[in-house]
Formats: structure tokens, C-alpha cells, sequence
């Protein structure tokens, strides 16, 4: 055990930034002059409206986007979103087309095929064991919407640029990359975040859709499943994650003001995931997995020369307060998530301990 903050390079849930965690902590007992805690607080009170509007509007502003979009906060997670999205937009006879870039891509497919509905895979990345984000993908004129996972966790790709799908709404899941970069929101017909990777705590799951979007979706579901549900009640059908959606706003805020919006959030980004990047790519001890040109600037996955180096690697590391190394279950290796919050201090301190290690294991 530790009394001190490690540099934490977890996945998810993963580092927020620490001016966020202290004006929680010091108003986590009586917040804004209430006499109540944040998780003590009506969501029906002025409070929490205070909380939840202030959120939908510094969403809007970071984005550049109007009243012609709802933002809304649903609770389940992006897994949740996987069933939501086909239950609410594809009927019978109409398919979507959808990018198979990993694990999550391969999850939301399989819930399009659990409801028996319309499902084209119209590009996947397995070929090479996913990394590497797919392009020229040849999408289906009919296609009700195109689903995309923007950025890939477990094998760290990223798409840099958008597809270009000929008008047809795109759908995407961003959870580890939302509010990484700015958006050509024009392109999108919804986009959702679970918001503990680059965003918040776990346990809510932020979804940006296009109202002529809304307006085409199904309404014959159980009103919980249904996105006009949460568009009608301001995310307030029941009662909200109000914690999280506090906590969002918060990280909301410090994009906003104290980084300066998304062009600035993206300029630190390219530069910390630049620096490891250079450093791999010098090195003939770590091996960058992603293909160069679909590298992710929130989760750079690499490799040891064997996996006993890289059992040492993550146990050394963890002595030396680099928390979160280890790759994912499923893949091996090891991983260092640089989300937003994660500071270029955190970054140099990484580097310092990699060359140390190289140098030992390497005399």
C-alpha cells in the first residue's frame, strides 16, 4: 500500500484529472451550500439541474454543436448501447453496416445478430489480428448507419481520419477517446462514450444523437430501451447516475477551461503519445503492436522481447508507482492508456523507467 498518487495507466476505470478529484473531495460533504453530499442530493432538486444542464451545454460547446442534437446520460454502460442501438434504429427488412476493428466491434455485432437483425461486417481488421483500422471500405448504399469503434482499447488502433460513408449516418462508439480531439459532427448520427476511460467514473454512458436521427427510431421498445425516453426527460425517465454525471461536468470543465478546448486537448495528446511512440520506435526492446498509420493516441499496446521480461517489466514498474502496465487478458503484452488526464509528467516518468529497464535486462 501507498499514501501517494501513482501514475496511473489504467484502461478503464482509469486516472481523472486531479484538479477534478480535489474539488471533489472538498466539496463531497456539502456541495455547492446544500448541507448535503453529491450522492446525498435529489435529481429532481435545482442542484442536480444545475449539474446535469451545465454538463449538456459545456458538451455542446466543446463540440460546436446546437439544439439539434440531444445529449443525454444513460446508465449500463457502452455494452448497453451495443442492444439500445439496433433495438431502436433497424426494423425489419433494413440492415446497418458495420467496422469490425476488435473486441468491442465484435461485441456490438453480436448483439445485432442476437435480435436477429440486419447485420453487414463490411470491413474487419482480423486478418492481422486487428491492428490496424481498415480504409477504402466499400459501404452498402442502403445501409441504415455505419457503426464504428473509434478507438481500440486492447489493440490500440485509432481511427485518425473518419470514414466516408456517402451520407449515411455514422454511429460510433468513443469511450476511450471522447473529448480527445474535436469531431466533424456533421458525420455522426449518434455517438455514445461509457465514461470511465477518458471521461469519468464508471457507470454512465454519455450519448450525443442528432434530433432527424431520433426522430427515425422505433418506438415500440420498453421505455427504459427507448432513446426518446431519456430525450424527453432530460436524462431524468428515472433517476440518474448523479454522481458520475457530477463528476463528468467537472471533467467537462477542465477540458474546457483550464485545457483550453479540443484543438488543445489534441495538440497534448499527439505530444505525449509522441513521445513514447519515438521512444519504441528507437528501440529494439519494445515493439509498438499497431500498425503505424492506425496507432492510438490513448492506448499504445507493445511488447517485451519475451513474456517473462514482460511480467518483470509490469512488477517493476508497479514498485515504481507506474500503475496499470499489463496488457489485456486477452492479448498479453502490455499497454499504457494516456488518456486526457494522464500528465506529461506521468509520460517522462514511463520513459525514464523503460530505458532503465532496457539497460538492465540489456547490460
Amino acid at each position: 500500500m501507498t499514501d501517494q498518487r501513482i501514475f496511473n495507466f489504467n484502461a478503464g476505470p482509469a486516472a481523472l484529472p486531479l484538479p477534478v478529484l480535489e474539488e471533489i473531495q472538498a466539496s463531497f460533504l456539502n456541495f455547492n451550500n446544500s448541507g448535503m453530499s453529491i450522492t446525498e442530493i435529489s435529481h429532481r432538486s435545482s442542484y442536480f439541474d444545475e449539474v446535469i444542464n451545465d454538463a449538456v451545454e459545456r458538451v455542446k460547446r466543446l463540440l460546436h454543436i446546437d439544439d439539434q442534437y440531444h445529449v443525454l446520460f444513460i446508465q449500463g454502460g457502452a455494452s448497453m448501447q451495443f442492444a439500445m442501438i439496433p433495438m431502436n434504429f433497424l426494423s425489419d427488412g433494413q440492415s446497418a453496416d458495420y467496422v469490425n476493428t476488435g473486441t468491442w466491434s465484435t461485441k456490438a455485432i453480436k448483439e445485432v445478430q442476437i435480435q436477429n437483425k440486419g447485420v453487414k461486417v463490411v470491413a474487419s481488421s482480423e486478418d492481422k489480428d486487428f491492428s490496424y483500422i481498415p480504409n477504402e471500405i466499400e459501404f452498402s448504399k442502403d445501409a441504415r448507419y455505419v457503426h464504428i469503434t473509434s478507438n481500440n482499447t486492447i489493440k490500440g488502433t485509432q481511427f485518425a481520419k473518419f470514414p466516408d460513408t456517402g451520407g449515411i449516418p455514422i454511429v460510433s462508439d468513443m469511450s476511450s477517446d471522447i473529448f480527445s480531439r474535436p469531431l466533424p459532427m456533421d458525420r455522426f448520427g449518434m455517438i455514445y462514450a461509457g465514461a470511465q476511460k477518458n471521461l469519468g467514473p464508471s457507470g454512465t454512458c454519455l450519448v450525443i444523437i442528432k434530433k432527424d436521427f431520433l426522430d427515425t427510431a422505433n418506438e415500440d421498445l420498453p421505455s427504459m430501451l427507448k432513446y426518446s425516453t431519456y430525450a424527453a426527460k432530460n436524462s431524468m425517465y428515472n433517476t440518474p447516475p448523479c454522481f458520475g454525471v457530477y463528476t463528468i461536468d467537472l471533467v467537462l470543465k477542465w477540458i474546457e477551461e483550464e485545457m483550453g478546448g479540443l484543438e488543445k486537448m489534441e495538440a497534448f495528446n499527439l505530444e505525449k503519445a509522441g513521445i513514447l511512440y519515438d521512444f519504441m520506435d528507437s528501440s529494439d526492446f519494445y515493439r509498438a503492436t499497431a500498425k503505424k498509420d492506425s496507432r492510438s493516441l490513448m492506448n499504445v499496446t507493445f511488447r517485451l522481447p519475451d513474456e517473462d521480461l514482460e511480467k518483470l517489466f509490469i512488477q517493476k514498474a508497479t514498485d515504481q508507482g507506474l500503475g496499470g502496465l499489463k496488457g489485456h487478458r486477452s492479448v498479453g503484452g502490455c499497454r499504457a492508456s494516456i488518456y486526457n488526464a494522464t500528465t506529461m509528467e506521468a509520460i517522462n516518468a514511463l520513459v525514464q523507467f523503460m530505458e532503465s529497464f532496457q539497460k538492465e535486462a540489456r547490460p
